[in-house]
């Protein structure tokens, strides 16, 4: 079953990396634009990055790789995709670095202990069979002191959970966001952890796509919009933030914002 499921997310991300259009992608839009806090809370707990050595895992169309290369780091660009992987190398040619990229289970990695000073993964976790054997394969291909940075869907949000019943032909049908209790399982594995949420009432900005805006979110990925159109969300985004900065205060609230972003010291 592991397998079969595997199989359906590698293929469905092929398909996706056969039209991902690498000369439309702005790379530092992903890390540094308003509508991107959880790479902001990371970036911020990664500190210099020159001449450090990173896995990106589960690269996706590469953003990650090509960004840290840009900054100076070494980095592999893993996915179990090999579609994907491609898409990454052919980034990283347009923007004038060099990364190296691998096809590889992020459950079963292809490195030797101790290999990275950093592992980056982004949406990868709710895609695998079993999250905490990935987690455990970053702990072990890291350097002693090296961090995992990792962001990740929560299942909890009631408004994100009816998107997912909708947005079916841009989600894969095994995916499982994860929950908020993962952090206790970093925490037990890893000398440090630091973690945050993010979208609540931000998430307004969903139901303005969906309510007001009319965009079909089988037609438009509504995660990718939000980067893409950051510059025209920006003074909603950031008067909505200051509200999940309160709301996020209140016992138990943490758990029902959209994603979750973790740095984890080894």
């Amino acid at each position: 079953m592991e397998n079969q499921r595997l199989e359906r997310e590698k293929q469905f991300h092929d398909a996706w990396a056969a039209v991902i259009d690498v000369e439309g992608i702005r790379v530092a839009d992903y890390f540094e634009a308003c509508t991107a806090p959880e790479n902001r809370f990371i970036l911020s707990q990664m500190g210099d990055v020159r001449g450090k050595k990173i896995l990106d895992l589960g690269c996706g169309a590469g953003e990650n790789s090509v960004y840290f290369a840009k900054k100076g780091a070494l980095c592999m660009a893993a996915d179990y995709s090999p579609g994907m992987v491609e898409v990454a190398l052919d980034l990283a040619a347009k923007n004038g670095v060099k990364i190296e990229g691998r096809t590889m289970d992020a459950s079963a990695l292809d490195c030797p202990d101790s290999s990275f000073d950093f592992v980056y993964a982004a949406n990868l976790l709710h895609h695998l069979p079993d999250p905490r054997t990935a987690i455990l394969e970053m702990h072990r291909v890291l350097k002693p002191g090296g961090k995992a940075c990792f962001w990740e869907p929560l299942k909890h949000n009631p408004i994100i959970n009816v998107y997912r019943r909708i947005a079916t032909k841009v989600r894969t049908e095994d995916e499982m966001p994860l929950d908020i209790a993962i952090v206790k399982f970093v925490e037990q594995n890893f000398s440090r952890t630091n973690y945050d949420t993010f979208w609540i009432a931000t998430l307004w900005i969903f139901l303005q796509f969906y309510l007001i805006e009319r965009v079909d979110p089988n037609k438009e990925r509504y995660w990718k919009k939000i980067i893409i159109e950051h510059r025209r969300l920006a003074p909603a985004y950031w008067r909505l933030e200051k509200w999940d900065k309160l709301l996020k205060k209140i016992p138990g609230m943490k758990r029902f914002a959209w994603n979750l972003a973790v740095v984890a010291m080894k």
